[in-house]
């Protein structure tokens, strides 16, 4: 298996038929792409069996104190993908870090001027948790990101 295994050629997902199983799934909506980090953030995101878009994996997140910049990504790869058209959003999936929201900042400057959809995942209290129990950063999340009922 691990002689098989390699990076998608349009995802950069891991699989072992390029392209991966979930690019080339007819039943999947190729105008949305979800942006993640790892690999096995398409796992995760798979099992909740909501995303009926597709992915792009980044290999990384943009860390400068660790030398890796935007050009250690593939975000050249997603703009390229975007420009060949047919997307008509990007949800923004990094993770809810520093590093992860400076990522997730870079690859909206790059896209906007392509005149498509950039949104990120949304983040504050988890369901199930208790208000008195969130830290600052999750109810600050929570209250900026508070959608109509």
């Amino acid at each position: 298996m691990k002689q098989n295994l390699r990076h998608c050629s349009r995802c950069y997902n891991l699989t072992e038929a390029d392209p991966c199983a979930i690019c080339s799934d007819p039943g999947r909506d190729p105008g949305l792409i979800v942006v993640v980090e790892q690999p096995k953030d398409v796992m995760l995101l798979e099992q909740t069996g909501l995303i009926r878009g597709v992915y792009h994996v980044l290999m990384g997140h943009i860390a400068p104190l660790e030398g890796i910049g935007p050009e250690d990504l593939t975000i050249d790869a997603l703009a390229k993908r975007v420009r060949a058209g047919g997307v008509r959003e990007v949800v923004l999936g990094t993770n809810p870090t520093m590093e992860g929201d400076a990522t997730a900042l870079h690859i909206h400057n790059v896209l906007s001027p392509l005149g498509i959809a950039v949104s990120r995942l949304a983040r504050g209290l988890a369901v199930g948790s208790q208000v008195e129990y969130a830290s600052r950063g999750m109810l600050e999340a929570a209250i900026t990101g508070r959608t109509p009922m």
